[in-house]
């Protein structure tokens, strides 16, 4: 088990923590990950391939764990092993209520609603509209609303004052 502090300066950071752990399944692959190096073949003994895929995804957009290739026998490929980065975690940062309850909505809400308000997001940045400012105007939300829609959907991220679309195979 690593002895890492995960220190918090920014609210956001809370939405792959609140994902993994609102999850029985992320939050079991999390546990694993604390103990040893992993591949994703390893993990898939303990929940679905699909599963472990997502929750993987959703680890390293939160910077939660670290990665490396694992010496194969002779004849085999190489393969990436994971383990979790942190041990304990440590909050320092200050925002509004409102701010707060929209990345908790994030984070544990199963809301329709957000399903088509990250549809309508990813076809913005689609379009070319990549800035945070402008996009939380257009759809009368806070920057700090999309960048948490950013940390719960695979195929977004924040990249500066902007989004963008991720390849959604790696």
């Amino acid at each position: 088990m690593t002895g890492h502090i995960k220190i918090l300066n920014d609210p956001v950071e809370l939405v792959p923590l609140l994902i993994t752990f609102n999850n029985a399944e992320y939050k079991k692959i999390y546990e694993f990950l604390n103990k040893a190096w992993l591949t994703e073949e390893d993990l898939a003994a303990y929940a679905a391939p699909s599963t472990v895929t997502e929750c993987l995804a959703i680890l390293k957009k939160g910077n939660l764990i670290e990665e490396q290739w694992r010496m194969p026998k002779p004849g085999e490929k190489p393969t990436k092993e994971y383990r979790a980065t942190y041990s304990k975690f440590r909050a320092s940062f200050q925002c509004s209520m409102g701010d707060i309850g929209d990345l908790l909505h994030i984070a544990v809400s199963n809301d329709e609603s957000l399903r088509t308000i990250v549809d309508s997001v990813e076809q913005e940045i689609a379009a070319g509209t990549t800035s945070i400012g402008d996009i939380s105007r257009k759809y009368g939300v806070s920057p700090t609303f999309i960048k948490g829609l950013a940390k719960r959907i695979p195929g977004l991220d924040v990249k500066g004052q902007g989004m963008v679309l991720l390849d959604r195979l790696h």
